[in-house]
C-alpha cells in the first residue's frame, strides 16, 4: 500500500495541471463517499440508507455545494469553487473526467496548461453565475432559488470543450461506428442536448453548463484578437499555480542568473525578446493570429503576463 500510494504522490507531483485536476476531482470524491460510509453506519436515529445518504448530503455536502440564493451565498462563498471539485454520483464524477481528459489533452496541444487551469476556474465561475442569475430572474425558477443547489465539474468542462471547439474546430477525433468527428459537431451536439434538458429534473446543472460553454467561446474569441480575459484572473491562477507548478527549482535558478546580470547584459536581453515580440505581432498584422505557431503563442502569453 506504502508503494501504491508513493506511486500516487509522484504522478500527482510530476503529472501536468490536466492530471492534476482530475486527481482532485477524484480525491474528494473519495474523501465524500469515504465519510458518507461512516455517517451511514454510525447513524442509529434515521431510517434506511436512502434516507442517511439524502440527510447526509443536505447536512454536510450543502456546505460545499454553490446555492442559487445570494442570501445563502453570502454565508458560504469558498462554495463558488468547491462546487465545481464537488461529486456524489459515480457515472457523474466517470463522465465528467472522460470529457475533462479527452477534451483536456486536445487543449493542451494548442494552448498553455495555465491557460487549461484558468479556463477550468472562470467556466466554473461562469456556470455558477448563470445557475444563480437564471434562478432569479426566471419565473419558473424563482420559487426554487432559495433550495436550489449545484455541484459537479460539468460548468469547467463544458468551459474547457467549448474553448478548444472554437479554437480549433476541425481537429478531427475518431469515434466508434461513426469514424472521423471534427469536435466542433461533437460541441455542438453537447450544446443542444444540455439546452434541451434544461426543461428536466437537472435544470440547473445544466443551465450551469451554459454559463460554462459562453465563456469557453468568449476565451477563444477574445484570444483570437489577442487578449487573453483571465489575464485579470492571473493574480489567483499564480496563487494556484504555486501548487500546481512542476518544477518550482527551474523558476528559483532563473531568478538566481537574472539578480546576476550586469546592467548592460539585461539590456541585450530585453532588446533581444522585445525584437522577438515586434516579429510575432507583425506576423499577427500580415496573416493573423490562426498563423502563429504554438511556440510563438506561448511566447507572446508569457509576454502579455508580464506587461
Amino acid at each position: 500500500m506504502q508503494g501504491i500510494a508513493d506511486e500516487i504522490k509522484a504522478s500527482f507531483r510530476q503529472g501536468s495541471v490536466l492530471t492534476k485536476l482530475i486527481y482532485i476531482n477524484l480525491g474528494v470524491f473519495i474523501v465524500v463517499k469515504v465519510l458518507s460510509v461512516f455517517f451511514i453506519l454510525f447513524n442509529s436515529s434515521l431510517g434506511g440508507f436512502e434516507e442517511k445518504s439524502v440527510v447526509f448530503q443536505s447536512d454536510f455536502l450543502t456546505y460545499l455545494m454553490f446555492p442559487a440564493s445570494p442570501a445563502r451565498f453570502i454565508f458560504r462563498p469558498w462554495s463558488v469553487l468547491s462546487y465545481m471539485f464537488l461529486h456524489f454520483g459515480f457515472l457523474h464524477i466517470l463522465s465528467n473526467m472522460l470529457w475533462l481528459f479527452w477534451f483536456g489533452r486536445i487543449y493542451m496541444k494548442y494552448l498553455t496548461e495555465k491557460q487549461l487551469l484558468t479556463t477550468y476556474l472562470l467556466g466554473g465561475m461562469a456556470g455558477a453565475g448563470m445557475f444563480m442569475l437564471a434562478y432569479n430572474i426566471f419565473p419558473g425558477l424563482v420559487k426554487d432559488a432559495y433550495t436550489a443547489e449545484v455541484l459537479g465539474a460539468s460548468a469547467s468542462v463544458t468551459a474547457i470543450v467549448m474553448a478548444v471547439s472554437f479554437y480549433a474546430p476541425n481537429y478531427t477525433v475518431y469515434l466508434p461506428f461513426l469514424g472521423p468527428v471534427k469536435i466542433k459537431y461533437i460541441a455542438l451536439v453537447y450544446l443542444v442536448l444540455d439546452i434541451m434538458q434544461i426543461a428536466s429534473s437537472n435544470a440547473g446543472g445544466h443551465i450551469a453548463h451554459l454559463g460554462g460553454a459562453l465563456y469557453g467561446y468568449l476565451f477563444t474569441t477574445q484570444l483570437r484578437k489577442g487578449k487573453d480575459v483571465g489575464k485579470s484572473f492571473s493574480r489567483i491562477a499564480d496563487s494556484v499555480a504555486v501548487f500546481f507548478n512542476r518544477k518550482p527549482r527551474m523558476k528559483v535558478a532563473y531568478k538566481s542568473q537574472a539578480r546576476s546580470m550586469s546592467d548592460q547584459e539585461y539590456n541585450q536581453s530585453k532588446a533581444v525578446t522585445q525584437k522577438e515580440i515586434d516579429r510575432i505581432l507583425d506576423k499577427i498584422a500580415r496573416a493573423g493570429y490562426d498563423s502563429l505557431s504554438k511556440q510563438e503563442k506561448e511566447t507572446l502569453f508569457k509576454m502579455s503576463n508580464k506587461s
